[in-house]
């Protein structure tokens, strides 16, 4: 080519034709071959719709599959330009379209888009013989009109660019004739025109010149030497010019492809015929068929292959071998048929992973192209997806798929989705690829942590060191990473006048729940809070669990004497208690009444009388539950007239504490017993005169609130012993069923204010009674003492009644006190039914007197009871029947129990009353029945009743 036609190729390729259309997604450019590095292609950011300043936000970029990159696209201005040198012959050779597809992907959100450059050819190439010089024998003797076949150009262009034209130099012997048939196949032959004449002239020289019809046209030239030879009359002739053939591209070596058979009228060896390629011979031909100079069969010897080459063009020429060899000439046109010999290719690019739990349906995650070297059927693939889930393909543009997302997803069901994309052709038998595609599923802060309980209970013994660990809470998080790192915090509130977090901690990280000081059992039985648990999602999700704490009692209160035993050592002498020397056996002198803060046995008392070093056996002896100090036989001069009791009171606890009372007992005649109480009122009167004669100077204020202060406790005296001394001594004719307090336990109170909460949420607290000095059960009393003296004689305390058990919650909880709910259980004796009934706590071992024991396993709030008769008590009731009263020892109240008809509506409020109310109405009923009882028993009721 020369310069000046170079440069206006040059010129020319600047000049750029640009389409695009919309349809399927697709925008279409054109660009001629052989442009200059920069030139212009399109403003393909325009032509898709988007704007040039978000190209490199959205991380633009232009995927050209399995080529190099002939394109680029600068991301400033949004412009497509050519990045290097096109020859449309060495990207598409003899394809009459020759186009570059490119994948526009950007993100943000994910879009693809497909571009198709088609590249249109340039007349650059000029058409080419295969000889520069051709050599021809024609023989002297061969008439006008025969032909001789000569060889085309070839123009690597397409088109009209590849269209030639063909002129032969003037000669009156010879002309050109071109034949161009349905295949598109050009035939050239040199025609004879007039008999030759070796003898005139042995050699002609013509040249045969070729044009296309490109702009500017571009010609290629060869020489033919034709010599005239002499002898040989007849050539060989083949059947047809052309034959056609088809044949499958899987054919193996040595297949018979044809068979020709030409002929020669010629005898001898002027008949006998050669085959073979005619020279030149292409090189596809040589390699891959194969011809038998002597059969003319032509056979396969290389590999066939429908998509490198379908067609092949077999010249073959057949020589005689006459002393003037003469030719024939023929065409073989070989068709290859395609056959599914290729599988499908899938490529998977631009994944977007992993995928967010909350991903919206539709969100795509990666895109899938396939294709298949095969034509029709043979190249038409299906894509599918399996294992069936939360995804779907859909197909973008021809073999393009996306993969997106159809279902809702969750990371704690599965982590991870292993897809397998599936591309099938339609050949028969079908062939497929696959390709592998594993989706992650990034998490979200979905799920709030989780405890296994949503309660839970802890047993503390109180006096724990500061700082001590009590308990673990732990909770579960399905989440991931920070999503499931769980913190732990206290549900702050108050207890009392404190807040929660001056008793309790929990360490936010391991869920250590420690006591910040010592728990007292006696200040706080329960401790009920929530445990926060917070994981570091967003936004933060949480949950809460409940704790119950229990603090269990420890043996860390001694106990403690009440008044007036107690109020006697703190004025600095011992209790005073006069008795009349003719007293029977098993008087109670006093009742020493003592109380532990402590709960359970760490507040079970006992007392114990010891005893005086040199001294016999002592008249009086102390009830080992009780307290009560009672005379063991008649009591004589001998003894003496005052006695000095030492009394021993000591819980059950490990270790056992203990605390002492001193009683003083004066011993008087019978006669001097009542003159004794004036007695002692004329010297508390005569000493109260003599304080008053001290104090003549001091102020008169002073004076005058002194006398006040005496006569109030002297009045108060008087006045507390009219009341006793007028107390009955019998309750009526209907006799009550008496709950003796004995030594099987102690009636004894909390000093302290105590709350439990029950299961409603209610704050319920302990009822605390007393136990005065009352006499002994009056058909037992003797029976009872001469056991209790046994028991003394042998040295073995008495045990608690076998129905006196606690289980670890009820010594947990419980109190030496009187409850009274309305969720007891008061059983009737053997046989009879359980009736829901208020019921006392206390216990009573002695087999004479009626037994209130705690239930085996009682919680904390468990106050129910159960009352049973002993075999000597001389009222049993009979079966379904309940005692309609029966009275505490010790105290003023007495307990009413009515029984109503099942089906009526009842107060439960009514069941039980308390008091002086209930006691005054059976005073008036009893008043007039128990005169002569009265008088007999006035003599010692003064003794009796001085502790109160």
């Amino acid at each position: 080519m020369g310069g000046p036609q170079r440069a206006q190729h040059l010129l020319f390729s600047l000049l750029l034709f640009t389409t695009w259309e919309l349809g399927s997604g697709q925008v279409h450019y054109s660009l001629l071959e052989e442009a200059k590095h920069g030139t212009f292609v399109g403003r393909i950011a325009q032509d898709l719709g988007l704007e040039v300043g978000e190209l490199v936000t959205r991380l633009f970029r232009v995927v050209s599959k399995g080529r190099r990159d002939y394109l680029e696209v600068n991301v400033q201005n949004g412009i497509l330009f050519v990045n290097s040198w096109i020859d449309r012959e060495e990207l598409c050779g003899r394809s009459p379209v020759c186009s570059i597809h490119l994948e526009v992907i950007v993100e943000k959100p994910l879009q693809v888009f497909h571009v198709e450059v088609e590249i249109k050819d340039v007349n650059d190439n000029p058409p080419m013989f295969p000889e520069n010089k051709k050599e021809i024998n024609i023989a002297e003797s061969r008439p006008p009109d025969a032909r001789f076949p000569l060889d085309g150009a070839s123009d690597a262009d397409v088109g009209e660019n590849a269209a030639l034209i063909y002129r032969l130099s003037p000669s009156e012997y010879f002309s050109l004739d071109v034949q161009s048939d349905s295949e598109q196949t050009t035939s050239l032959s040199l025609i004879l025109r007039k008999s030759l004449d070796r003898e005139e002239t042995q050699q002609h020289h013509l040249v045969l010149t070729a044009t296309d019809r490109g702009k500017p046209e571009l010609t290629g030239k060869v020489e033919l030497l034709i010599k005239v030879l002499d002898v040989n009359d007849n050539a060989p002739q083949f059947d047809q010019t052309v034959y056609k053939v088809r044949i499958l591209e899987n054919a193996a070596n040595g297949t018979l492809v044809i068979q020709l058979n030409a002929s020669d009228s010629d005898d001898g060896t002027n008949g006998h015929i050669s085959y073979s390629f005619r020279s030149p011979v292409p090189p596809e031909v040589r390699c891959t068929f194969h011809i038998g100079p002597d059969t003319g069969e032509i056979r396969i010897k290389g590999e066939l292959d429908f998509e490198k080459t379908n067609m092949y063009e077999i010249r073959v020429e057949a020589i005689d071998k006459g002393n003037l060899p003469m030719a024939g000439h023929c065409t073989v046109l070989v068709e290859i048929l395609d056959t599914n010999d290729n599988s499908p290719e899938v490529s998977v690019t631009s994944l977007s992973l992993p995928v967010r739990e909350d991903s919206p349906p539709g969100t795509v995650i990666a895109l899938i192209s396939v294709s298949d070297r095969d034509s029709g059927a043979n190249g038409q693939v299906t894509c599918s997806l399996s294992p069936p889930g939360p995804f779907m393909l859909v197909s973008t543009f021809r073999n393009y798929y996306s993969l997106v997302l159809e279902g809702p997803v969750d990371r704690e069901s599965v982590l991870a989705y292993e897809l397998v994309v599936t591309a099938r052709d339609g050949g028969t038998p079908a062939l497929w690829a696959t390709a592998s595609v594993s989706v992650g599923i990034g998490d979200v802060n979905d799920n709030a942590p989780t405890f296994e309980q949503p309660m839970y209970t802890v047993f503390v013994k109180e006096n724990n060191p500061p700082g001590c660990h009590i308990f673990t809470v732990s909770a579960s998080d399905p989440d991931a990473q920070e999503n499931a790192l769980v913190s732990y915090s206290l549900v702050e509130r108050r207890v009392g006048e404190r807040p929660l977090s001056s008793y309790v901690s929990v360490h936010s990280e391991s869920g250590k729940v420690y006591a910040l000081q010592p728990l007292d059992h006696e200040e706080l039985e329960l401790l009920q809070f929530q445990v926060s648990a917070r994981d570091a999602g967003f936004p933060p999700l949480g949950s809460n669990v409940s704790l119950q704490v229990f603090v269990l009692d420890e043996n860390d209160n001694a106990p403690k004497v009440l008044p007036p035993l107690a109020g006697s050592r703190a004025s600095g002498g011992p209790e005073t208690k006069l008795v009349s020397q003719s007293v029977a056996p098993g008087h109670v002198v006093t009742k020493i009444r003592a109380v532990d803060a402590d709960s359970g046995y760490n507040a079970w008392l006992s007392y114990e009388l010891l005893s005086e070093v040199g001294v016999g056996r002592s008249p009086f002896r102390v009830g080992l539950y009780t307290g009560e100090i009672r005379t063991t036989r008649v009591l004589e001069e001998s003894d003496g007239p005052l006695k000095m009791l030492l009394v021993l009171v000591k819980d059950h606890g490990e270790p056992a504490l203990s605390a002492t009372a001193t009683v003083s007992v004066s011993l008087l005649e019978s006669g001097q017993a009542l003159k004794a109480l004036s007695e002692v009122a004329g010297a508390v009167a005569e000493t109260g005169i003599r304080k008053e004669a001290a104090l003549v100077d001091v102020n008169m204020y002073l004076i005058i609130a002194i006398c006040s202060v005496s006569s109030l406790l002297v009045l108060s005296l008087l006045l507390y012993v009219a009341l006793r001394c007028s107390a009955p001594g019998d309750y009526g004719p209907g006799k009550p069923t008496l709950v003796c307090s004995n030594e099987a336990g102690s009636w004894s109170y909390s000093h302290q204010r105590r709350q439990i909460y029950s299961g409603e949420g209610t704050v319920k607290n302990d009822l605390m009674a007393f136990s005065p000095n009352l006499p002994p059960c009056p058909t037992q009393s003797h029976s009872t003492e001469q056991q209790e003296y046994g028991a003394e004689q042998l040295g073995k305390p008495k045990q608690p009644n076998p129905d006196w058990r606690y289980s670890a919650s009820l010594r947990a909880g419980m109190h030496s006190s009187v409850h009274l709910e309305e969720a007891g259980i008061l059983r009737a004796g053997p046989g009879g039914p359980d009736q829901q009934w208020p019921t006392v706590s206390s216990a009573t071992p002695e087999p004479e007197a009626g037994e209130v024991s705690p239930p085996v396993g009682a919680g904390v709030n468990s106050n129910s009871w159960t009352f049973k008769y002993g075999p000597g008590n001389p009222k049993q009731p009979g079966p379904g029947e309940l005692p309609d009263k029966f009275i505490i020892p010790g105290s003023p109240a007495i307990i009413s129990i009515r029984q109503e008809p099942p089906n009526s509506q009842i107060d439960k409020s009514d069941f039980i009353t308390f008091g002086k109310k209930e006691e005054t109405k059976k005073k008036k009923k009893k008043k007039k029945g128990n005169k002569t009882q009265e008088k007999k028993e006035k003599g010692n009721s003064t003794t009796d009743n001085s502790d109160q």
